[in-house]
C-alpha cells in the first residue's frame, strides 16, 4: 500500500480508504448495504490488514449508525495509526437547527460523532457539502475553533464547487484560520467534471483529494454490461439512482473498454478504473465501499496495479470529456503558456495536435 500526503499537510494517508456507508443499513441506506458489528469488524480488519490507516464516514450516514458500528468495532482502542474522517451538514433532525453549517450545528454534530465513534478527536472533519444560508465565515470560524479546541485535526470539505472551494481558501487566509487540506468528490472514468476546476484547483492551492463512489456506484466494476439486466443485489437494482448517467451509451463504451483490458491482464473491471484514478493528478486516495469481503478484497488489489501507458490512452480517449469554453480557446490559442494546473483536462487534447 503506498501512502500519499493529504495535500500540503504532513498527514500520510493510505491511496484506498475505506468508506463505511454501507454500515448500519438504516432508512435510504438499506439499499446500499446493512453491515453489522460483526460484519463491519471483519471487513475493517481486512482492509487494516491490507494497509489500509483512514475510515470514512459521516454522520447521516444510517442516521449515526455507521459511526456507531465503527465506535463499537474499534471500542475506544482504534490500532495505532488508523485514522478517521466524518462528515457533517446534513438534516440530524426536525428542528430549524438540525441542519447546515451553522456554528450551532457544526460543533454540536462534531461532538455527537465524538460519542458515536468513541474518540475524542476527528483526524479528518469534513463540510459535507456546500451551506448557501450560512455565512462562510461563521462556518470556517467554528471548524477552526474545533482544531485548536483538540478535537478535530484536519478539516476538509466535499462536493463544493470551485468558486466555493477558492471563497473558502481566500477567507482562510484573510482570517489565519485553519484551512481545507482536502476535498473529497465525485470522479470516475464515467464523470470527469472534476477535471475542469476541482483538480486543477487542488493542484495550484495544494489540496488533497479523495474520491468518493470511484466505481460510480458499482456500474465500473465490470458486473452491469450493455443490454443485461443489473445484477441481484446492486445498488442500481434497489433504486440508488446515485451518480446521474446522462449519457448511457457512452457509459457502455467505458465499460467494453474496461472489461477488455481487464481480460488482458487477468484483473476485474473493477481494478482496472480504480488503477486509472489513482494515477490522475493531484488524486490522493480512492474511498472503496462494498457489502461483501470479495468486493474489498477485489478493490484492495488495485492499489498495487500499475497500467501501461497504451491501456491510459485508451481509458482516456474512450472517456473524454469535452471541452467547454475557455479550456477549447485556451487549447487553440495558449498552449505554449500552460502551468502543470492546467493539463489534467488539456494534455489528451495537445497530445493529438
Amino acid at each position: 500500500m503506498e501512502y500519499r500526503l493529504l495535500g500540503r499537510s504532513g498527514l500520510k494517508v493510505s491511496t484506498l480508504t475505506m468508506g463505511t456507508m454501507t454500515f448500519g443499513g438504516e432508512g435510504k441506506f438499506a439499499t446500499v448495504g446493512s453491515s453489522g458489528v460483526d460484519e463491519a469488524r471483519r471487513l475493517i480488519d481486512m482492509c487494516l490488514d491490507a494497509g489500509v490507516n483512514l475510515l470514512d464516514t459521516a454522520n447521516m450516514y444510517s442516521a449515526g449508525r455507521s459511526e456507531e458500528i465503527i465506535g463499537e468495532v474499534l471500542n475506544g482502542k482504534r490500532p495505532k495509526g488508523v485514522l478517521l474522517a466524518t462528515k457533517a451538514r446534513f438534516r440530524m433532525g426536525d428542528g430549524p437547527n438540525d441542519v447546515g453549517l451553522s456554528r450551532h450545528h457544526l460543533i454540536r454534530e462534531c461532538e455527537a460523532s465524538l460519542r458515536r465513534l468513541r474518540t475524542d478527536v476527528i483526524d479528518l472533519y469534513q463540510v459535507h457539502q456546500w451551506d448557501g444560508l450560512t455565512p462562510l465565515d461563521e462556518t470556517l470560524e467554528a471548524l477552526d475553533t474545533l482544531v485548536k479546541q483538540g478535537k478535530v485535526r484536519y478539516i476538509g470539505c466535499s462536493n463544493y464547487s470551485a468558486w466555493h472551494l477558492m471563497k473558502a481558501l481566500g477567507i482562510s487566509e484573510r482570517e489565519h484560520r485553519q484551512r481545507f487540506v482536502s476535498q473529497q468528490i465525485h470522479y470516475t472514468l464515467e464523470a470527469r467534471e472534476a477535471e475542469y476546476e476541482l483538480l486543477p484547483i487542488s493542484i495550484d492551492q495544494g489540496l488533497g483529494v479523495l474520491v468518493w463512489s470511484p466505481l460510480a456506484a458499482g456500474l465500473l466494476s465490470g458486473k452491469h454490461r450493455r443490454d443485461a439486466k443489473a445484477p441481484e443485489g446492486s445498488r442500481q437494482l434497489a433504486g440508488w439512482t446515485e451518480p446521474p448517467i446522462r449519457d448511457e451509451e457512452r457509459l457502455w463504451r467505458i465499460v467494453d473498454v474496461l472489461v477488455s483490458i481487464g481480460q488482458e491482464r487477468g484483473v476485474s473491471a473493477a481494478q482496472i478504473a480504480l488503477a486509472w484514478l489513482l494515477e490522475r493528478p493531484a488524486v490522493t486516495s480512492l474511498v472503496i465501499g462494498g457489502r461483501t469481503e470479495a468486493q474489498f478484497r477485489d478493490n484492495l488489489a488495485a492499489a498495487e496495479l500499475k497500467l501501461t501507458v497504451e491501456e491510459r490512452q485508451r481509458l482516456d480517449e474512450v472517456s473524454a470529456p469535452p471541452l467547454l469554453y475557455p479550456y477549447w480557446h485556451q487549447l487553440f490559442t495558449a498552449s505554449d503558456r500552460l502551468g502543470e494546473a492546467d493539463m489534467p483536462l488539456l494534455r489528451p487534447h495537445l497530445d493529438k495536435r
